[in-house]
């Protein structure tokens, strides 16, 4: 079986960084994202995330009004938080159904040890639930600055695993990278990928504009790199810890760097200082770099 080919837009250049960027939301963020909704493109991919505590009824009323505004519903399949297989069969119908849904995002979660029967997103996709639901596109996971309990080699391997199983059952592979400071990690990641053979669309976790405070906080939380040099880089100073930064640097440095070597590449926001805020500095970033 060939490669599927179902990513819309993603075989046309660009017309600058933050062309074609993606969103996520939590549950909580759907009064914020009907606000911003206006100056957010059209059929705008937005991830729904999957919190710890969260109402399965919330989650899914969230990914129906991603649809509702008119943008592209990605939900969050967090396996370890799974309680069982007849939860996870109601999420993905109720999204189908309710919401259109054709992609997904998978993770493994946060917990050690699974609170039911899927210990990863491989577990998951062995399923087949997704294809039988006409699920068309999976997004996975990539770590360009590591993962805590696995060598950088047992990272590629299980990457190219996924990807390979995904395409086997008819369905198009794409990797949403964890956000990071550091241009260089990405864009040597990003090479590294195309020279094994990954040539996947990949979009490049970027943090939204936020405290320092607040970027450290998740920075910690998620295994990413934020040290005084790192951060320098990025264009803040840890030890001013009352001061707050956007991306600028970061995404100008991608916007000057990134290559036909680095392959199919967007950019996906985390909103960590709030979703208006984020849409606020890409408006205002492609105003002052002519992107407009």
């Amino acid at each position: 079986m060939g490669k599927p080919l179902i990513h819309p837009n993603w075989d046309k250049q660009p017309e600058g960084i933050t062309d074609g960027y993606s969103l996520e939301i939590t549950a909580k963020d759907v009064v914020a994202l009907r606000e911003a909704a206006p100056l957010i493109p059209a059929e705008t991919p937005v991830a729904v995330t999957s919190l710890p505590g969260e109402e399965l009824s919330a989650r899914i009323a969230a990914t129906v009004a991603v649809r509702e505004l008119g943008f592209e519903p990605m939900p969050h399949f967090s396996a370890r938080r799974i309680l069982s297989r007849e939860e996870f069969e109601t999420y993905l119908d109720a999204v189908v159904r309710d919401a259109g849904v054709k992609r997904c995002f998978l993770v493994a979660g946060d917990p050690p040890e699974p609170q039911g029967p899927f210990f990863d997103s491989s577990a998951l996709i062995a399923t087949g639930s997704f294809e039988r639901n006409g699920i068309t596109a999976i997004g996975i996971g990539g770590h360009p600055e590591g993962h805590p309990i696995m060598s950088a080699q047992e990272c590629w391997d299980v990457l190219a695993l996924k990807i390979a199983d995904i395409e086997s059952r008819g369905m198009a592979p794409l990797v949403v990278t964890q956000f990071g400071f550091d241009a260089d990690a990405f864009l040597g990641w990003l090479k590294q990928a195309r020279q094994r053979g990954i040539d996947t669309p990949i979009r490049i976790g970027v943090p939204g504009p936020a405290g320092i405070k607040t970027l450290l906080r998740f920075a910690a939380r998620c295994g990413v790199g934020a040290s005084a040099s790192v951060m320098a880089k990025y264009g803040l100073s840890i030890t001013n810890l009352l001061g707050s930064g956007g991306p600028d640097k970061l995404v100008d440095r991608f916007a000057a760097s990134l290559g036909a070597e680095h392959g199919r590449v967007r950019l996906h926001f985390y909103p960590f200082g709030g979703l208006g805020k984020t849409v606020e500095w890409i408006g205002a970033y492609e105003r002052k770099n002519g992107l407009a």
